[in-house]
């Protein structure tokens, strides 16, 4: 088994996630007591939201070139970050270490081919949202992606950081993202990305009204066949 780096902290509720499905990804595939080896690099998120919120992405970049330089050292064979918007830094993490980054956009463009998605609606973060890095990503694969309005797009926004990252779950929000989600649909959207980590601790994509990709589920699905392979 080849070992996972794990850049997390961003945010943690989400890479309790990760773990728990790479824990049990492992287990089905290989069964008994068998799990996931990996090495988890938790970075404090508040610094990393603080330069976020500036838009000083060389800074964050090179927090998370630093973090992926610690885990190739302490053994690592592959970098995950378990985080959609923070994949804007992949050509910093890249240019750092010789291991491969495992990009999320290809595990989610997998998945959605997988379920006959070819418009998805694109929940996340502002930056995700609204910047060309995963957006065209997604594009280059043949998934032209869909996002809400800036009304809906702030709001979400407001709700991942002012609540999911923090543990905060709201069935006020939960009634506001499906709104979201059928105005989406209503404007052509075939499937739904849950294109932040935390979306899924809010909604469960079995519930939604189109097929629907968890990045933080096909992100670790994907690990695990690299780490098996």
């Amino acid at each position: 088994m080849r070992i996972l780096g794990l850049i997390g902290g961003i945010s943690a509720e989400s890479t309790t996630v990760y773990y728990q499905q790479l824990t049990r990804l492992v287990r089905e595939r290989l069964g008994g007591l068998h799990s996931c080896e990996l090495i988890l690099w938790s970075v404090d998120f508040a610094p990393v939201a603080e330069l976020q919120a500036r838009e000083d992405w060389e800074a964050t970049g090179a927090l998370l070139a630093d973090a992926a330089r610690k885990l190739e050292a302490a053994g690592a064979e592959a970098i995950v970050i378990c985080a959609n918007t923070m994949h804007l830094n992949v050509p910093h993490i890249r240019a750092a270490v010789a291991v491969p980054v495992i990009h999320i956009a290809d595990a989610t463009a997998g998945a959605l081919k997988a379920r006959g998605v070819a418009r998805p609606l694109l929940l996340a973060t502002r930056f995700t949202m609204e910047k060309a890095f995963y957006r065209d990503r997604l594009a280059e694969l043949g998934l032209p992606a869909l996002t809400p309005e800036k009304a809906d797009r702030d709001r979400l926004h407001a709700i991942i950081y002012d609540e999911l990252c923090q543990g905060v779950i709201r069935a006020e929000s939960r009634a506001e993202v499906l709104g979201i989600i059928a105005r989406g649909q209503a404007a052509g959207a075939d499937g739904i990305i849950f294109g932040c980590t935390e979306i899924g601790l809010l909604l469960d994509p079995a519930d939604m009204p189109l097929p629907t990709v968890d990045t933080a589920v096909a992100h670790a699905e994907a690990a695990v066949d690299f780490a098996l392979s």
